[in-house]
């Protein structure tokens, strides 16, 4: 089979999937095998397999014997949408403004389990990438944004993260060893920003710091990016404290209250 042939095989299954989901609805919310197959006009066979590899992912679970209905992991995907868009639209007007005043790409990000998700970004025309970076996963090891994260989480969840995603060599500047990394983030958490000098992209340069959400916890990062090599040399210190002030105007939105004592990031902005 070629590749070409392997993703239309794909792609029709995924759409077989998709039409499976939407069956399901508040007036019928369970299904028996037998009417799934008939309403998408596929065999018996297909339809369960089809089914077997939902269920395993908690897209659709098994009830009452033979009767099918939506999962719980529906529910969880849901929620994370409506929680990144919420965060998405209170953070804007702070992205866009430190745009404006960086005149770089600015990028919000949010944790997700060991990667980062790229939820919202103002980006530069001179970025060397040309599509945008938003709905992007990446890994937190080499990415400006994903060493703040690192940087601001308790040493041994860092640790475990770094263990469980590994660290791959993206570029020559990529940092791979752990102890090497784990001495540059205790120094992100003492200046509250982090550096990425080419680690993710070559030829691009950017600084990071954390978000923290209601409870204290961090959720997220912002980072400012470009091609400009200044921007983690002489530009660092006035790009730095501009981005951690809207990190806590970020992180003040969305109902964080900072302690009387500051710590690493906001320490800077006092």
């Amino acid at each position: 089979m070629t590749d070409k042939e392997r993703r239309s095989t794909t792609n029709k299954s995924l759409g077989k999937a998709v039409r499976m989901l939407k069956l399901f609805s508040a007036q019928e919310p369970r299904l028996s095998l037998a009417e799934i197959s008939l309403r998408l006009d596929m065999p018996k066979s297909t339809t369960h397999a089809i089914l077997r590899s939902l269920v395993a992912e908690g897209l659709i679970e098994k009830v009452g014997g033979e009767a099918y209905a939506l999962g719980t992991a529906i529910l969880a995907l849901s929620q994370s949408v409506r929680v990144n868009v919420e965060i998405r639209d209170r953070a804007a007007p702070h992205v866009r403004a430190l745009a404006d005043l960086a005149g770089e790409s600015v990028y919000l990000t949010l944790r997700e389990g060991d990667r980062i998700l790229y939820i919202y970004a103002v980006e530069s025309s001179r970025r060397l990438i040309a599509r945008t970076a938003v709905g992007d996963r990446m890994p937190m090891h080499c990415t400006g944004v994903g060493k703040a994260i690192l940087g601001h989480l308790p040493e041994a969840e860092a640790r475990g993260i770094l263990e469980r995603a590994g660290m791959p060599r993206v570029t020559p500047n990529t940092i791979t060893d752990m102890e090497e990394l784990m001495e540059e983030l205790r120094a992100i958490h003492e200046r509250g920003y982090s550096y990425d000098d080419s680690e993710n992209e070559v030829g691009n340069y950017c600084v990071g710091a954390p978000i923290f959400g209601a409870q204290g916890q961090v959720i997220g990062g912002c980072s400012i990016a470009g091609t400009d090599p200044q921007i983690i040399g002489a530009r660092a210190g006035e790009l730095s404290r501009a981005l951690i002030s809207a990190c806590l105007d970020i992180s003040r939105n969305l109902g964080y209250v900072p302690a009387s004592v500051f710590r690493g990031a906001y320490a800077a902005v006092r």
